[in-house]
């Protein structure tokens, strides 16, 4: 068995649903959606999209935002308790604050957060809270303009990024999570910054491991800055870190506050160095209806031909549990034989 693989339970376990735990082959309990909204998103990341010019799907072929209601209160009823609404970028959506008041209308999740790049948060923070969203997680990957810029392949905009994590802030968006993709060579000799701009701000900053989901395939293992060097920068740049316990068995981030008490807290999210498949509890709902069971699939599971071609929730909800036995023991980067996802990070889901 690999590291941070699942051990098969015995053959013949049923899954249950309709309110109880919706558990995979491997005993994992099912209770985390990344559902996304759009493929659309105004910027070029260089660990996400190409830069090419756009291809995104036609717009009839993305859910509407009665389907996705619909999907993720099946999705509810199934069991699972925690949503994040993602895209591309969900903010480029018009009608998002809606979806989001209607989502916490449905009374199914427990947690209901979004994801976004931040361009358009100061303008949209307040309306979003009293839609009912809890929190945000902002994309950041850069404090340097220039190389701001470069990474995003924008112009200007990383003031409006900072105001918008100012703004979520004071809306009572909490907590808000600043994630940083690390990228060694590239921008890893910002970490200690980064690590002062969330003591600084109270916040919770997650740095990310770069993986292979890159649309122009830049990525190679040279690349990686694994999550224990990380911590090891830092705590050489006088930062040193404590521990601090999961908030629940499949949370993703190794969690650490600074040992001098001050404000903030450090994440170190390793899928590559140390995989955590082993408990995950995620599936992810694409913009165009489609279940991934893992960000590393191979397959797409069609939801919105069920939806169109008037399936019941009692189908859609079967079709969830035969999609979830299907689930993966694990992404497989480490291996040899390794492949790519067919889909790159904006078009599944971040």
């Amino acid at each position: 068995m690999r590291k941070g693989e699942s051990k098969p339970i015995p053959p013949g376990y049923r899954l249950k649903f309709l309110g109880f735990m919706l558990r995979d082959t491997y005993g994992r309990q099912i209770t985390d959606l990344r559902a996304s909204v759009t493929d659309r998103c105004n910027f070029r990341c260089i660990y996400c999209r190409a830069a090419e010019p756009e291809n995104y799907q036609p717009p009839e072929h993305l859910l509407t935002f009665p389907e996705l209601l619909r999907l993720c209160d099946i999705l509810g009823r199934l069991g699972l308790r925690k949503i994040r609404i993602t895209g591309g970028e969900p903010l480029v959506r018009p009608g998002v604050e809606d979806f989001v008041a209607r989502l916490v209308a449905l009374g199914r999740y427990q947690d209901i957060a979004l994801t976004t790049n931040g361009l358009a948060l100061a303008e949209k923070a307040a309306t979003l809270k009293a839609a009912g969203l809890q929190r945000v997680n902002v994309s950041l990957d850069s404090l340097r303009a220039e190389r701001f810029d470069a990474i995003t392949r924008t112009r200007g905009v990383l003031p409006r990024v900072l105001a918008g994590i100012e703004a979520a802030q004071a809306a009572g968006l909490h907590p808000v999570k600043v994630n940083v993709v690390i990228v060694r060579g590239f921008n890893d000799d910002e970490i200690v910054d980064f690590a002062c701009f969330a003591r600084e701000r109270g916040l919770i900053l997650r740095f990310i491991e770069f993986m292979p989901l890159d649309a122009d395939h830049i990525w190679d293992r040279s690349r990686v800055l694994p999550a224990a060097e990380i911590q090891r920068r830092l705590e050489d740049a006088g930062l040193p870190l404590e521990p601090l316990p999961r908030n629940y068995a499949s949370e993703t981030a190794l969690r650490y506050r600074f040992a001098d008490n001050g404000a903030g807290e450090v994440g170190l999210v390793a899928p590559v160095s140390e995989p955590f498949c082993g408990k995950c509890s995620r599936i992810r709902l694409t913009a165009d209806g489609k279940i991934r069971t893992c960000l590393f699939s191979q397959l797409d599971h069609d939801l919105r031909g069920r939806l169109r071609g008037g399936a019941s929730d009692a189908d859609i909800a079967a079709e969830v549990e035969r999609i979830i036995e299907t689930k993966e023991d694990g992404h497989h980067i480490n291996d040899p034989d390794f492949t790519p996802p067919n889909r790159t990070m904006v078009f599944i889901g971040g």
